[in-house]
């Protein structure tokens, strides 16, 4: 078996990356960002993405990059947040958008990963979210049907993986991850750590390897944060 393994990211990226293809990139704002898959994808010059995340990075950083290219032709996310940049694209007509409530989004993803091709939910039942989507009655209340998200390519982050590519995230950067690993028709996963082989205890591994296709280890991570806050420390 060949390994899963790669150079870097543009060497993973290699015989994937066609124009109007669909990514799904995981992360939420910016934690758990693909933060090396990103960068590779702008200088490759593929255009016309549709691409499904939570959100779209933030001013300068992460899946802003794409935007501010002009490579994405759509969105399909859950959060415009403070990207200065996704807001006047959207209203200006230049980009579409598919604006998803957070949960329906992460189990829209979830259900192609898992093969179920729509499913019932409460969620966005009588708003701007149902137009056009076929509703259900069940034990008399209405229910709204929504259709999976599966991806050409998916592009997570995860903490440690083994050879094999399983894979354990690290806290709150699990976020959208695991279940678009399983979404995509190829997995391409970067890592801040790669162990050996049964170093790994099977209970703690998050995302079995038979999701992951290739795999890289970053040289450097900066972890940016949206915000922060701090505030100073009371005296005793």
């Amino acid at each position: 078996m060949s390994s899963k393994i790669y150079a870097n990211a543009q060497a993973a990226l290699e015989g994937l990356l066609f124009d109007g293809m669909t990514i799904m990139s995981g992360g939420f704002g910016l934690s758990g960002n693909p933060e090396h898959f990103i960068p590779a994808i702008k200088e490759s010059g593929v255009k016309n993405l549709t691409v499904i995340s939570n959100n779209c990075g933030a001013d300068g950083v992460g899946l802003w990059m794409l935007l501010n290219s002009g490579q994405i032709k759509k969105m399909i996310s859950s959060y415009v947040g403070e990207n200065k940049l996704f807001e006047k694209l959207y209203l200006s007509g230049e980009l579409e958008l598919e604006l998803n409530p957070q949960g329906t989004l992460a189990e829209r993803c979830r259900a192609g990963g898992a093969g179920i091709p729509a499913f019932f939910t409460k969620t966005g039942v009588g708003t701007v979210v149902a137009e056009g989507k076929p509703t259900q009655v069940f034990d008399g209340e209405t229910y709204l049907m929504e259709r999976w998200l599966r991806a050409d390519l998916s592009i997570i982050k995860a903490w440690k993986a083994d050879p094999e590519g399983n894979l354990v995230y690290r806290k709150t950067a699990r976020n959208f991850n695991p279940v678009m690993a399983t979404a995509g028709k190829v997995t391409l996963v970067e890592v801040e750590q790669l162990v050996k082989p049964g170093e790994l205890d099977p209970d703690h591994i998050h995302t079995p390897g038979i999701y992951v296709d290739r795999l890289i280890v970053g040289a450097s991570y900066a972890k940016p944060i949206e915000r922060l806050t701090v505030r100073k420390k009371e005296s005793v």
